[in-house]
C-alpha cells in the first residue's frame, strides 16, 4: 500500500463544503453470527480479509475515510477488541478509540461518539460508517459523502442511501422526497420515510418504482443536532452518554463509563434519532451509486469472491488444500486439512481448528440459528 494511503495529510484530500468540520466515525460492533465459525466474539467479520483483497473490513473502511476526515476518525468497539483494532489501525489517535464494555447497540454507541466529539468541538459534522461493509469503486463512496457532509452542513440529518439492485428482503429502505438546493450537493433529496425490510412482492415494487433505496446505516449529520433528537426521543439515554462524555478524557472516565454504560438502553440509531427526526422533516438523503455488501453470510462471501478459475469453487485462505470435481460453492480454510468436494453444488465449507460447517449458500442465512443452539447448550468455547 503506498505511503500517501496513510498520510492523512496527503496533496490529494478531498475538498468539499463543510469537510473541515468533518469527523470520520467508525462503529466496529457485532459478532456476525451468520459467519460462523469465521467470525466469533473473540474475532469479529470486521476484523477479517473476507474480500481477497489483503485487508480487513475495518482497515478498508478507514482508508476510504482518509481522504475525507484525514486525522480525524474515531472508533467505537469493545473493550476485547482493543489490541486487534490497534493493530489494525496503527495511526488512529489514542483519544479516539472509545472502547465499550458491552455491545449496546447503535443508538448508544454512535449516542456516546457525538457526545464526545460535542464536547470537543459543537460545531463538528459526524459521519458514521460501519467497519464491516465492502463498498466500491472508492471514488464514488467518497463523492456521496461528500455531498451528504455539504447538506448536514445546512441544518440536517444525513443518509446515504444505496440504489438497489435487486428487491432484497433484508435491508430496510428509504423512501426519497423532493429535491433539495443545496450548494454543493445536487443529489441531495428529502427523505419522505423510513421503512422496515418489507416482503419480497413489496420489495420488487419499492425497486421498480425508483424511488426507494437501500438503508445501509450510514448517517452523517452536525454533533450538536444529532444529540437533540436523541434528547427528544430517548432522555435517559441521552442523559447518561452526556454524564460519560464530560467525564472523557478525566481521571473519573473509567468509573463513569462502567457505572454508566451498562444501565444504558439498547436500541439502534434508527430508531432513536433517523425516524423520529425524519417524520419532524430533519432527515435528507444522498443516493449512493456504489456497490455495497454488508457481506452477511457465506453467501456474500460467495458473490464477492467468485471463483478464480474452472474448478467452481471459491477458495479463502492461506494456505488451502481443495480438491474438488463437479463441485461449485466457496471454502473458507485456516487449517492444514485436505478438503476434498465431488459432486455437490453451492456447497459452503468453513474449516477452522476447533470447528466445522458444512452447509449450502442457500442455507447461509440458517447458521445463525445454529450458533444460537450452541449457546443455549453452554458450547461457548466455540463462540
Amino acid at each position: 500500500m503506498d505511503s500517501e494511503q496513510h498520510d492523512p495529510t496527503a496533496r490529494d484530500r478531498v475538498a468539499g463544503p463543510g469537510l473541515d468540520r468533518f469527523y470520520g466515525v467508525i462503529p466496529a460492533g457485532g459478532v456476525g453470527t451468520r459467519l460462523w465459525p469465521l467470525s466469533r466474539a473473540a474475532a469479529p467479520k470486521f476484523l477479517h480479509d473476507l474480500t481477497g483483497s489483503g485487508q480487513t473490513l475495518i482497515r478498508a473502511t478507514y482508508d476510504r475515510l482518509a481522504p475525507l476526515a484525514g486525522d480525524r476518525m474515531m472508533v467505537v468497539t469493545g473493550e476485547a477488541h482493543q489490541d486487534a483494532v490497534w493493530a489494525q489501525l496503527p495511526d488512529l489517535d489514542r483519544t479516539d478509540m472509545v472502547l465499550e464494555p458491552e455491545p449496546k447497540d447503535s443508538a448508544a454507541a454512535i449516542g456516546l461518539a457525538a457526545a464526545i466529539l460535542y464536547r470537543r468541538d459543537p460545531e463538528t459534522i459526524m459521519g458514521s460508517f460501519a467497519a464491516d461493509q465492502v463498498i466500491g469503486p472508492v471514488e464514488v463512496f467518497q463523492a456521496a459523502v461528500v455531498e451528504a457532509v455539504a447538506t448536514a452542513a445546512t441544518g440536517r440529518i444525513v443518509t446515504i442511501g444505496i440504489t438497489p439492485t435487486h428487491p432484497a428482503t433484508g435491508f430496510g429502505y428509504i423512501r426519497q422526497g423532493q429535491a433539495l438546493d443545496v450548494a454543493g450537493a445536487p443529489n441531495a433529496k428529502d427523505v419522505a420515510a423510513f421503512v422496515e425490510k418489507p416482503s419480497e412482492d413489496v420489495a420488487r415494487e419499492y425497486v421498480d418504482s425508483g424511488e426507494y433505496l437501500w438503508n445501509a446505516g450510514m448517517f452523517v449529520a452536525p454533533v450538536s443536532l444529532l444529540l437533540q433528537h436523541l434528547q427528544a426521543n430517548e432522555p435517559e439515554l441521552h442523559a447518561g452518554l452526556t454524564e460519560i462524555a464530560t467525564a472523557w478524557g478525566s481521571a473519573r472516565q473509567d468509573e463513569v463509563m462502567a457505572r454508566v454504560w451498562p444501565t444504558l438502553k439498547k436500541t439502534a440509531i434508527d430508531y432513536a434519532v433517523a425516524e423520529p427526526a425524519a417524520a419532524a422533516g430533519d432527515v435528507a438523503v444522498i443516493p449512493g451509486d456504489f456497490t455495497w455488501d454488508d457481506v452477511g453470510d457465506f453467501a456474500a462471501i460467495a458473490r464477492l469472491n467468485p471463483a478464480r478459475d474452472s474448478s467452481g469453487i471459491t477458495v479463502i485462505g492461506e494456505t488451502p488444500r481443495v480438491y474438488s470435481s463437479k463441485a461449485s460453492g466457496v471454502v473458507v480454510t485456516d487449517t492444514q486439512r485436505v478438503i476434498a468436494l465431488i459432486g455437490v453444488e453451492d456447497i459452503v465449507v468453513v474449516d477452522t481448528p476447533d470447528a466445522l460447517l458444512v452447509t449450502t449458500t442457500e442455507h447461509a442465512q440458517s447458521v445463525k440459528q445454529a450458533v444460537e443452539s450452541l449457546k443455549a447448550h453452554g458450547d461457548h468455547d466455540v463462540l
